[in-house]
């Protein structure tokens, strides 16, 4: 199964929370008492909020898998979207051919898989590194499965 780098922890949130905002009132203190701390307060609360929201949401997005299964006789990928429906591709591992696009593709080390009529990329939140050892690692695996594979369509 194949998921996005999550860096932040739960904790980690809590502690960007509370220094954000203890540095950003910071400003404050020699306003306490002036009408300028209400003037000054909303933005600097909003900031705060648009922080929290805009971590919450990266978050989500990392809540994205790809998860491959592979046999001699089918090749599935199933993508799980973190705001929309599930997709999935599967193909005969004796016809599918696996791709290393160094450059030219949207990202460094771009991998397609193309079998039954369709090409679909895999692993394009990995970095550069990762998916060149994916590549690697899946290329043994399909040399594997269509060295037993029975080349009938999919």
């Amino acid at each position: 199964m194949l998921r996005p780098n999550r860096s932040l922890s739960p904790q980690g949130f809590v502690v960007v929370i509370g220094l954000c905002f203890g540095f950003m009132m910071i400003p404050l203190i020699p306003l306490l008492g002036t009408m300028a701390l209400w003037a000054m307060l909303p933005f600097l609360l909003g900031a705060i909020a648009l922080l929290w929201y805009f971590i919450r949401r990266n978050t989500a997005d990392g809540a994205l898998t790809e998860r491959l299964v592979l046999s001699d006789r089918l090749i599935r990928v199933t993508r799980h979207n973190p705001r929309g429906p599930a997709q999935e591709w599967q193909a005969n591992p004796y016809w599918t051919s696996l791709t290393l696009h160094a450059t030219g593709g949207p990202v460094e080390n771009y991998i397609t898989l193309k079998g039954s009529g369709r090409e679909i990329e895999l692993g394009a939140f990995l970095s550069p590194e990762e998916r060149a050892a994916l590549h690697a690692e899946l290329e043994e695996a399909l040399a594997r499965a269509r060295a037993t594979a029975t080349p009938g369509a999919s």
